[in-house]
């Protein structure tokens, strides 16, 4: 699939500090500068979502790739196995979010994670009462508001990416283990 907005030129600052960051200018931001205001205000929603801090870091970051796996969206899901690598997490787990349901490696709290974020995306939404209740007696209710608010962002920004045609950057060529292959029914090309 070829992106479907052309990329936008950058402001060389801004350019130079992405390619500082993360060895590229990410292209869901190449594209969304088209529009400066929706870009800027896009970069600052998830500057501050990344400031959250009660969720455990590793159940936010299966959470994304869970989503990006359901809805398709290879950037995502390129994007979040780079940052698992560098935030130390995982790798093995990371890996194989993709196809969790057949992956023996997830404890039953990542497993209930996994399924709230798949059930968060589903259309419509159809989180359990029992899921929520269960989650909540184990994470609190804090960290559950704040991992319900993460899925729902980064519902946003897969399914922009998707709309956007921005597929996989290469990111994850980086980490050593490749993403485990995707179940058929998400639409994800694997990046292995």
């Amino acid at each position: 699939m070829a992106l479907r907005v052309p990329k936008a030129e950058l402001d060389g600052e801004l350019s130079e500090n992405m390619i500082k960051q993360l060895g590229a200018v990410p292209e869901p931001v190449e594209v969304t500068w088209h529009n400066p205001k929706v870009a800027t205000s896009s970069l600052e929603i998830g500057g501050k979502v990344s400031e959250w801090d009660v969720a455990d870091e590793s159940l936010k970051s299966f959470a994304h790739m869970a989503v990006a796996a359901q809805v398709g969206c290879s950037w995502c899901l390129d994007m979040g196995y780079f940052q698992a690598q560098n935030q130390n997490l995982d790798m093995t787990k990371a890996s194989q979010v993709p196809r969790w349901r057949e992956s023996d490696v997830f404890t039953p709290l990542e497993r209930d994670v996994l399924e709230y974020a798949e059930a968060m995306t589903n259309t419509p939404p159809n989180v359990t009462d029992e899921l929520s209740a269960g989650l909540l007696d184990r994470l609190g209710p804090a960290a559950l508001v704040e991992l319900t608010a993460f899925i729902a962002f980064v519902n946003m920004a897969t399914r922009n990416n998707t709309a956007l045609g921005i597929e996989s950057q290469g990111y994850s060529a980086a980490c050593e283990i490749p993403l485990a292959a995707c179940p058929e029914k998400s639409g994800v090309v694997s990046t292995a």
